[in-house]
């Protein structure tokens, strides 16, 4: 299910991800791509060997980055039924008042 479909709050603070599970992830089972929901880059990165090592390493430095844009989409997902949910509240006053 794409984030876009998902119109509760609750879901989506659920699918915020952490930079230190992240990275226990790569250095456990290098399985930091599956947390972020990414299987076609994890898959890619597990048959390569993590780029024989070199894409492992450049990782380390990357997965804060790879975690925060993970994380805007779902924080402008919320922000954005926060704001469908005031404009309803606010018309919901509005026909109240008028009647």
């Amino acid at each position: 299910m794409n984030i876009h479909q998902i119109n509760n709050k609750h879901i989506l603070f659920g699918k915020i991800k952490s930079p230190g599970v992240a990275y226990l992830c790569w250095f456990i089972l290098g399985c930091h791509y599956a947390y972020l929901g990414r299987w076609g880059v994890q898959i890619l990165y597990w048959l390569t060997f993590g780029g024989l090592g070199i894409w492992a390493i450049i990782d380390i430095f990357l997965i804060p980055s790879k975690v925060e844009r993970h994380n805007r989409e779902i924080y402008m997902r919320i922000d954005q039924i926060e704001k469908e949910e005031k404009s309803m509240e606010y018309e919901k006053y509005k026909s109240l008042k008028t009647n």
